[in-house]
């Protein structure tokens, strides 16, 4: 079965929007492993507007399953907080300074030497490397050339299209999975993943090893509650 690995960064959103630590973003993230979730994914940004630095010690000090660390790795602070997290992988993303969302992904072949000297860097620490990739061939297979053990998928546009033509939402995503597949990289896919979309991604894509999601799963759990809401999203990936 795929992984579910939840992002909380909404958790600390709501915390910080009022101070002191109501809700707990460590005592969520227990709570998220107990009903199911195969992972923990935290993205924390140089404002520390959700995340904060010291949450990701916390959560490495206590959580179980895996954690994922999300971030820019052109951010000095970001690299040494994996570097001293040790996280199980780490997602480079390409955010733009000041940035909502991280809403695309790194152009591997121009970047493709510094992304082999980030990936150097942090497997050389035993730290699993994924790069956060748009559905394009091209840029999968360079990501291989990088040393990156994973890419992830950019879901978005994939979400945007399920409603009107699933199949159509799908092609490049089926194309970047087979390219994946040849050149040796593990799969995860994630941004905009839902109780409405998820099913036909998962059963569809090849190889897909870990789905990413935090803002949809979020938002439902506010209606269906935290536990049931993992239950569907995972009763999604079987």
């Amino acid at each position: 079965m795929t992984r579910l690995s939840v992002n909380i960064n909404k958790i600390a959103t709501l915390r910080n929007s009022r101070g002191g630590n109501n809700p707990n973003v460590l005592e969520a993230a227990l709570a998220i492993e107990r009903f199911g979730g195969q992972g923990i994914t935290v993205h924390p940004r140089p404002d520390e507007r959700h995340i904060r630095y010291r949450d990701v010690f916390d959560l490495k000090g206590a959580i179980r399953t895996e954690l994922n660390i999300e971030g820019n790795c052109r951010e000095e602070k970001f690299v040494r907080l994996v570097l001293d997290a040790q996280p199980a992988q780490v997602t480079l993303v390409p955010d733009d300074p000041g940035q909502i969302t991280s809403n695309h992904g790194w152009d591997t072949v121009k970047h493709r030497s510094y992304l082999q000297d980030m990936s150097a860097l942090f497997k050389g620490e035993g730290i699993r490397v994924s790069i956060f990739v748009d559905p394009d061939p091209v840029m999968v297979a360079a990501a291989a050339e990088t040393g990156a053990d994973r890419i992830e998928l950019y879901t978005e546009a994939y979400a945007q299209e399920y409603t009107a033509d699933p199949e159509r939402a799908l092609v490049p995503y089926l194309e970047a999975a087979k390219v994946a597949q040849q050149v040796g990289l593990g799969l995860n896919a994630g941004h905009d993943l839902d109780l409405n979309n998820l099913r036909y991604f998962a059963q569809h894509i090849p190889g897909l090893l870990e789905v990413s999601i935090g803002h949809a799963l979020i938002a439902d759990a506010l209606y269906l509650g935290l536990e049931e809401t993992i239950r569907r999203y995972n009763e999604q990936l079987r």
